[in-house]
């Protein structure tokens, strides 16, 4: 009498059993977790027609960006919670090293009565422009077709926060050398009716209003967030050394080298999405709709900083060059 054949247990995930060598710790925490994928026309295993099942159908499942494997998707720094905690711990303790070394100096006390109105204008109502971009981010954690894409738009979310929480600490800094300026309680009539705003406000507004999973992504990764970088964080960067205020200039120099990491996952993503037939007209065609709204945004903005002849037109050239080395 033949035996039953003893079933081997498997040494990894079913999903990665089939490759060669060992799972790295990044494709077992992170690759295949969205359980909404698994039927498209039910993506939570209820009824396929209540309103978050086709939500999820119409905004993901039927975008014009098409690939047959999302879940192929790699993020080239290939971060997990574990490697982003380590890694921005350290970042977080260089910018409140800053914030220290500056504040025993007196560095507030040393700045031109000038540059702090143009900081109160300028810079901390940049606290709505980095919640937008987090906002943004949550969203595309929530609709992506693949945890990786996911994965890298929650270390995204993180990372606005963070700069977010950093404007805020020094809101409330500012506030005690210069009372009276508005630090900390004009930043939003600033922010919803200053001419040096309402491009991005626009622009950012408009994108959180974009459902589908694709189009969003272009408007907020290739055209909002490479607009505030080089506007925002570079230009405002440079423009404050240039008015004696090193501290935000290197708090922008740190905010960049996030904006340097999401870069590199939303260009693997576009190189991954050309692979396919007919995805290069759906990305020109967004780029076309969007990239007019980021250029305004840059003008108004930059035309507002004091002492930076040219910076806006370098912002836009630089987004522009980014965006073409994508292929776009």
């Amino acid at each position: 009498m033949n035996q039953p054949a003893v079933l081997q247990p498997l040494k990894t995930w079913s999903h990665l059993a089939t490759r060669r060598r060992k799972p790295s710790e990044y494709e077992i925490v992170s690759t295949n977790l969205h359980y909404t994928t698994d039927r498209p026309d039910a993506p939570f295993e209820l009824d396929p027609n209540f309103p978050t099942a086709m939500w999820f159908k119409t905004n993901r499942n039927a975008s014009p960006l098409k690939h047959a494997d999302w879940n192929a998707f790699r993020d080239p720094d290939e971060m997990v919670y574990r490697t982003y905690n380590m890694l921005q711990d350290g970042q977080e303790n260089y910018v409140f090293g800053l914030l220290d070394q500056f504040s025993e100096r007196g560095h507030d006390a040393m700045l031109e009565a000038s540059w702090a109105r143009h900081l109160a204008r300028l810079y901390t109502p940049a606290r709505y422009l980095f919640h937008t971009l987090q906002m943004g981010s949550a969203y595309l954690c929530q609709i992506a077709p693949s945890s990786t894409i996911s994965n890298c738009a929650t270390y995204q979310t993180a990372d606005s926060l963070r700069w977010l929480t950093h404007t805020a600490y020094r809101t409330k800094e500012l506030s005690k050398t210069f009372e009276g300026f508005g630090f900390g309680t004009g930043e939003r009539e600033i922010w919803e009716n200053d001419s040096a705003w309402q491009g991005f406000r626009e622009l950012v507004e408009t994108g959180l209003t974009t459902y589908d999973w694709a189009e969003h992504f272009v408007a907020m990764n290739l055209v909002a967030r490479p607009a505030v970088e080089e506007a925002v964080l570079r230009g405002l960067g440079q423009t404050a050394r240039h008015n004696g205020d090193t501290l935000l200039g290197l708090i922008c120099d740190a905010q960049l080298l996030d904006a340097d990491r999401h870069r590199r996952w939303t260009a693997a993503l576009v190189k991954m999405a050309l692979e396919t037939e007919g995805n290069r007209a759906v990305l020109a065609d967004w780029v076309a709709k969007w990239a007019p709204l980021g250029d305004a945004a840059i003008n108004a903005y930059c035309g507002r900083l004091p002492d930076a002849r040219d910076v806006g037109a370098a912002a836009r050239e630089a987004v522009a060059a980014w965006r073409l080395g994508l292929g776009l």
